[in-house]
């Protein structure tokens, strides 16, 4: 019984310790991706107020690389304390694991789930200059010419390129897939006319829609989008069944406290639901969501098992 005593001493009151006094220095939350696309800008509208409820520096820090992989990974490995999160979404933590065969981490077993933050319906974009002002035309354009037409993504294995190979798959088009470091340079090369057309999240593209620099002609989701609600779905567009979408969820390490991961969920909801981040995400195209950890895992759960079953259908695999 003395021993057991200490060993609760030894285990559960540093914690304990740690959790009443945190956070006690700044946190940094890893965006597994480069500066400038959806994950990161969802990121920094939620780490401004993040700063400023919990009173610490809140630090946004980009590792991207390997469709996620590489910022996954790292933080995966990092101390569970609660000073190193990571915003994950839809790729790095339920599609890379039916991608991959070799994954460096477990999206599950490494993680600890916060809250998911918002929903990012994708825009099927296009440069001005290709012919086609709708998806009918799109796929009527990609039809005479196969092949011929080239998409941008994230990166190979991420949600754009995903929703890239479901649009060819359903359509029966032929387009070539150009795979990037992160939805910002792929959204900035086809601004420079350097790729046809792209799936993107209208978090890193529709500012460039509204400033005439692209061409939206659908929107990914099974619902149209606040944000563009003239747009139609692809679905309705003349692809019966077609959904795609990702989505932002902030994780902490394995092994993190409850009593962090509480209080940083209780943060999350709280930050999400204020009146000038849910305008401002709404108004970028983003859904605000605000869940506990309990409802990002089964969302976490359901999507990898509704995109590992794509994935096995169309035979599709990363370059």
């Amino acid at each position: 019984m003395r021993f057991l005593f200490l060993l609760l001493l030894v285990v559960y009151f540093p914690q304990h310790a740690q959790s009443q006094t945190y956070p006690s220095k700044p946190i940094r939350i890893v965006v597994p991706f480069p500066p400038g696309g959806g994950t990161d800008v969802g990121t920094r509208v939620i780490a401004q107020k993040l700063q400023e409820a919990l009173g610490q520096p809140v630090l946004v820090e980009n590792k991207g690389g390997a469709a996620g992989i590489l910022g996954t990974e790292y933080t995966a490995k990092a101390a569970p304390d609660g000073y190193t999160l990571m915003m994950g979404n839809i790729g790095t933590h339920a599609i890379n694991v039916s991608l991959y065969k070799k994954l460096s981490y477990d999206p599950v077993k490494d993680f600890v789930p916060i809250s998911q933050v918002a929903g990012l319906p994708m825009l099927l974009l296009v440069h001005p200059s290709v012919k086609a002002n709708s998806v009918a035309e799109l796929i009527a354009l990609a039809r005479a010419n196969p092949g011929k037409l080239n998409y941008s993504s994230s990166g190979a294995g991420g949600m754009p390129h995903v929703s890239g190979a479901l649009f060819a798959s359903m359509t029966g088009i032929e387009i070539t897939h150009i795979p990037y470091k992160g939805g910002g340079p792929a959204v900035a090369d086809l601004i420079a006319g350097h790729v046809s057309m792209s799936f993107a999240t209208a978090l890193e593209s529709l500012p460039q829609v509204k400033g005439g620099k692209l061409r939206a002609l659908a929107v990914s989701s099974a619902k149209r989008s606040v944000a563009v609600p003239e747009l139609p779905t692809i679905a309705e567009a003349g692809v019966p069944g077609y959904e795609s979408g990702s989505w932002l969820a902030l994780y902490a390490p394995a092994g993190t406290p409850k009593e962090i991961v509480a209080k940083l969920s209780a943060e999350a909801v709280r930050i999400v639901n204020l009146p000038e981040v849910r305008e401002r995400l709404l108004l970028q195209g983003a859904e605000p969501i605000g869940s506990t950890p309990e409802q990002l895992a089964a969302t976490q759960l359901a999507d990898t098992a509704k995109y590992a079953k794509v994935i096995r259908e169309s035979g599709f695999t990363p370059e």
